[in-house]
């Protein structure tokens, strides 16, 4: 039954789609995957170059491909903004995201390097996260080369992918890194403790990524870890200072709803210039899915014009 707060819009979008609902605990993953491969439709823009990389990975790990998006025309150097896909930390390609990146870039004016990173549960942390960082400091030295702003680089991500950007903004500044102008985080997995009121029972049901679906995310993740570090989950960082500027927006309804409000009030408790929005009747990933809804439109609208402003040569 849907949850009485659930905007009309998304909700009709939602039922109109009839898709069926998946439990990770129950499920083959390995299927899961591949349906989600075949729902991706690359881009082939006109106006903006895509070319696939192989760069170093971590220490003693395999190469990383990174997939760059640079505009033919406009100013050079280019800002940048270093994305990083969703998926639970189990699926998810930069391929999903083509359409996604190539309406940014024209939007906001600035280049895209999107990171290719292994996934749980054959690779546990930290490879996701050091796979993320690698492709992150590549980027950073090669800036020149490509024709970005090193001064101009945000770090994004969505879900299982703004976790990963916010585990990655943090071991750039403990690791002396690249600078980072900006971090966007799109209803970012935050915290593996499922604790909070949303994520511990009151959406376990929720649309997209159920309770049930983040717990098997994370124990994908950290398999038998005793120990969690802020690397793997970033609520566990104890201290968010020295961290640039943020955006971070979660919808009403989803799992993740209560640790994105928690990170945002201990970023700016931190000194941390932290923008935040919560939207009304929203569920996980409710733009991608039903992207003519109005809330939809409006989130899309917000997150552009908060890169765009983070991305400008004034700041």
């Amino acid at each position: 039954m849907p949850h009485p707060n659930l905007d009309p819009q998304l909700a009709a979008g939602w039922a109109a789609l009839d898709l069926p609902a998946v439990d990770l605990q129950t499920a083959d993953l390995a299927e899961v995957r591949a349906t989600r491969r075949a729902w991706v439709v690359p881009a082939e823009p006109d106006d903006i170059a895509i070319e696939d990389r192989l760069v170093p990975g971590p220490p003693g790990a395999p190469d990383v491909r990174v997939r760059l998006y640079l505009p033919h025309e406009g100013e050079r150097p280019l800002p940048c903004l270093y994305w990083i896909h969703g998926g639970g930390m189990v699926m998810g390609s930069p391929e999903a995201d083509d359409h996604f990146m190539v309406q940014i870039i024209r939007e906001v004016g600035c280049a895209v390097v999107s990171v290719d990173y292994r996934l749980a549960p054959e690779n546990p942390y930290p490879a996701p996260q050091e796979d993320c960082y690698a492709g992150l400091v590549w980027t950073a030295k090669n800036a020149a080369e490509l024709g970005l702003d090193p001064g101009r680089i945000a770090v994004g991500g969505a879900s299982a992918g703004g976790g990963l950007a916010a585990a990655t903004v943090l071991m750039a500044r403990d690791r002396g890194g690249p600078a980072i102008a900006f971090q966007l985080l799109e209803c970012p997995m935050l915290d593996d403790r499922n604790v909070t009121p949303s994520s511990a029972m009151e959406y376990d049901d929720a649309l997209v990524w159920s309770r049930s679906n983040n717990l098997f995310g994370w124990r994908a993740l950290l398999g038998d870890l005793e120990e969690v570090p802020p690397y793997a989950a970033p609520a566990r960082a104890e201290d968010l200072s020295g961290l640039p500027r943020t955006f971070i927006d979660v919808g009403e309804l989803e799992v993740f709803r209560d640790e994105c409000i928690d990170y945002a009030a201990r970023l700016v408790r931190a000194g941390v210039s932290t923008e935040f929005h919560l939207y009304p009747g929203a569920f996980h990933g409710f733009d991608a899915f039903v992207p003519e809804a109005d809330v939809s439109r409006r989130a899309l609208a917000t997150r552009l014009a908060a890169l765009r402003q983070a991305l400008r040569r004034d700041g």
